[in-house]
Formats: C-alpha cells, structure tokens, sequence
C-alpha cells in the first residue's frame, strides 16, 4: 500500500471554506487600505540572502529557510569544507537564496531599487506569505500570511493617525470589538534618561505590566531585583501607578518627564495623535498604555498594539514608526510608520466569535438539478442568464439520483435549487426551491434572478 502523502510540519491545507473565510479578512482588509490612499505590491518568496541575512540578528538568521543552488551545488566546496561541518559556512557557499522571513526589509529593498519610480511619501500595502524555520507549536507555523501597511517619506503624525483610523475600521467592518493600545518610544527613552537607568527599560515596561496581577509591592520588589536602586523605583512611581483619562495620564508623564526632552517630545507626539483621533470618534478604546513597549531596537516614535476585547489571544495588529528603514541597504534616512494585520489570529478570533457573514462562506448560490439531456439543454441558457446579473450558479453534471444531487447541495449548503422537468419547459418556467424553508414557486427567469438576489 502506497504511502500516505504529507505536508512539511508548521504548514497548513485550506479547504473552500476555510479559504472562504480567509479571503474574507484579506478583502476586507485590502478594501480599507484602498480607501486611504494605499497601492498594492507584491514581492518575490525568494530573495538573496545578502538581502536577508544579518537583518534579524543572529536568531533570526538561523530561522530563514535557505534555498540550494540550482544544479551542481557542490561544485565549489572542497572536501576539507564539507569535513570541517561548519553550517553557517556552508550555507554561504551552498546557498544564494532564502525564503522571506518577513515583509519588511523586501519592503526596504524594494524601496531603494525603485527609488526613482517612486512617488514620496510611498503609501504601499502587502499581503503575502512568510516563512520562519521556527519549531511549530499552537499558533505558530513556519508559513503564515503578514498583512503590511507603510508609509515612508513621510514624517507627519497624521500617518499614525490615519493608521489608527485603519486599524478602527477594519475592526468595525470584522465586528470584532478591540482596545488599541499607543504609547511611544520616546516617552520610554525619556523615563530611562530620568531615572538613569537607559538599559533597562524592558525590565520596566514588564514589571509595570504585571501591576495589576501582583501589586505595587511586588513590581517595586521585582524592580530591584532587574537591579534598579530604591531611587530609581521612587522616581517611578508616579509611573507605576498612572491610571486616569489619557488627557491625566499625560499631564502625569509630563511632570515626571520635565527635564527630558526626548521624553517630553514623545509626549507630545501622543498628545497630537489622540487629541486628532477624539475629532475624528473611533468605534474602538484608544488608551495609552506605558507597557507597552514592542521592538524597542526598531521603532522610534509612536508604537501600536491591539488587543481584542473578547477573546484571549495575544495582540492581532501592531506596528509604529521608525526613522531608518532604508539604511540597511545604504540610503539612511528614510522615515516611516507602518502597520500590521495577524491575518491568522484574526482568523481564530471570528471563528471562536462565529462572526463571519453568512454569504462570505458562501459558495454556489443556486444549484440546477440535472434531469437529462434535454432537460439541461433548457436549463444552460437560463443558467448563463442568472450567472450574467453576479449569481454564483451550477449545475449538477450528471443526471444522478434526485436524492444524491439533493444531498450535493445540502452538503455544500447551496441555498436554492432550481428544477426543471417536462411540465415547467412547456410553460418556459423553472422551480425555485428554498432550501431552508422548503418553499416552491413556479418562475420565469427574470422572476427566478430576482428571487435569489
């Protein structure tokens, strides 16, 4: 007996319904960048690994997926090389290619390659797939989709502004009801600048976010541990313990950030992009939230997370603006803000939510029953017909058992059916049956296209 065929392990099959429902957040997400001004584009799999490596760090570097040369592989090793068993060695001279690990430095590559084509600021969005050779577990695979949004060129808040306003709307379209989370990295550079304590700033922003779960006491203890002095923890304080309106939060940040500057311009970077989105009255919770503290070796300004409100699962879009995308490639700097959609966490919270509009999953809206020859001679015509006014039409190609296209169509939750025998091609009519209700009625075809939109 022939093996059972498989798939790489971190790697998934959709079926019709599943791929109904993902399209339904990639279309729906797409549409809402559309109305901001956003151009799609795409970028190959692969890409160098000039490109790739040394761009993620060391760890990252280990989790692309790099691709063999094509032909002889071996051609340029030497014996002692393959002896010596030195991977990352090897991989250099076996491999010129690597799969993405993620969209933005083709984003940066793109950018610097088309330069001159480009129109500045370059609103741009992606939605593509990612590899990462990571161990799979729940929630993690080694081939998920990333939907991105960028704008570079650009150093005006009314592009983090705008963001948020993607962000609300897409959520309000899914139903999913979310808190965005924004703070900023200058505001944490400011509080590490205060306190004197510039390396330790994840160490805070995690203890800070445990407040609520183990109190002041143990944070402040948890603190001095991370080897902050009891200085520095009284300085935080006013931090540890902010709560309020986003306005009071501000103003509490401000008193402790007087005497930094950065920290006081990310205050009012904040400042702005609130005040601007209270105008503007979002769906969604906006608060400002000084945990928060993502990709603290890659943002530079406002930083962005959200959560949604009922569900647990972790954040479902982040993003935030950094001020040298290009740089990497040799064209320092170029700003940018950009924004990203956990399609597959999205996913997983409409389907735990049962939020998916019926007709997005689904397919064929009216099955015709295949009687004969003759019968669906009649029937093509009328087919083409309903197909033409936007009907997802089909017809059974065989003339089986009533019972098993009745079964078909049942099984594929097709809403109607339409038969057609001797007595409805005298009277140039068919019979629409609703499936839910089992209700029939004797139509012309002007009639039937009506009925069914």
């Amino acid at each position: 007996m022939a093996q059972k065929p498989s798939i790489p392990k971190g790697t998934r099959d959709f079926g019709p319904i599943e791929m109904s429902k993902r399209n339904y957040i990639f279309n729906t997400i797409r549409e809402v960048y559309a109305l901001y001004g956003f151009q799609q584009i795409e970028t190959p799999a692969m890409e160098t690994l000039g490109t790739l490596m040394g761009k993620y760090g060391e760890e990252g570097d280990k989790l692309l997926f790099k691709v063999l040369n094509s032909g002889d592989f071996l051609s340029k090793t030497t014996d002692a090389e393959l002896a010596e068993r030195n991977t990352l060695h090897l991989a250099s001279k076996l491999c010129e290619k690597g799969l993405r690990y993620d969209l933005t430095v083709p984003f940066a590559r793109y950018v610097v390659m088309h330069r001159e084509e480009l129109q500045l600021p370059f609103k741009r969005y992606q939605i593509q797939p990612v590899w990462r050779a990571d161990r799979p577990q729940k929630g993690r695979y080694r081939e998920f989709y990333q939907c991105d949004a960028d704008v570079v060129g650009s150093d005006s808040l009314l592009n983090e502004v705008e963001l948020m306003q993607i962000v609300d709307t897409v959520f309000a379209r899914f139903g999913i009801r979310v808190q965005i989370k924004i703070n900023n990295r200058k505001i944490l550079s400011g509080i590490a600048e205060v306190i004197g304590a510039a390396d330790k700033i994840v160490d805070i922003t995690v203890a800070i976010d445990k407040l609520d779960k183990i109190g002041i006491d143990n944070v402040n203890d948890e603190l001095r541990e991370d080897g902050l002095t009891d200085e520095q923890i009284q300085k935080l304080q006013p931090i540890i313990m902010l709560s309020g309106t986003n306005d009071e939060k501000l103003e509490t940040i401000a008193q402790v950030l007087k005497d930094s500057e950065t920290g006081l311009k990310g205050v009012e970077e904040c400042r702005f992009i609130l005040e601007t989105l209270k105008m503007l009255e979002l769906k969604n919770e906006l608060q400002l939230d000084l945990t928060l503290a993502r990709g603290l070796n890659y943002y530079t300004g406002a930083i962005f997370e959200v959560k949604a409100l009922d569900v647990q699962i972790g954040s479902i879009t982040g993003g935030g603006r950094y001020d040298n995308l290009t740089g990497i490639f040799g064209m320092p700097g170029l700003s940018g803000v950009g924004i990203s959609f956990g399609a597959d966490r999205i996913y997983d919270v409409l389907n735990q939510l049962d939020l998916y509009p019926k007709d997005s999953v689904m397919a064929t809206q009216v099955l015709f029953i295949n009687f004969g020859e003759k019968e669906t001679a009649y029937c093509l015509p009328i087919i083409n017909k309903v197909r033409a006014s936007g009907i997802r039409a089909e017809i059974y190609p065989d003339a089986a058992k009533m019972k098993k296209q009745m079964s078909y169509a049942n099984a594929k939750q097709i809403p109607f059916v339409v038969l057609a025998g001797e007595s409805e091609m005298q009277q140039g009519k068919v019979t629409l049956k609703n499936m839910e209700s089992g209700e029939q009625q004797l139509l012309g075809t002007e009639e039937l296209i009506k009925s069914i939109l």
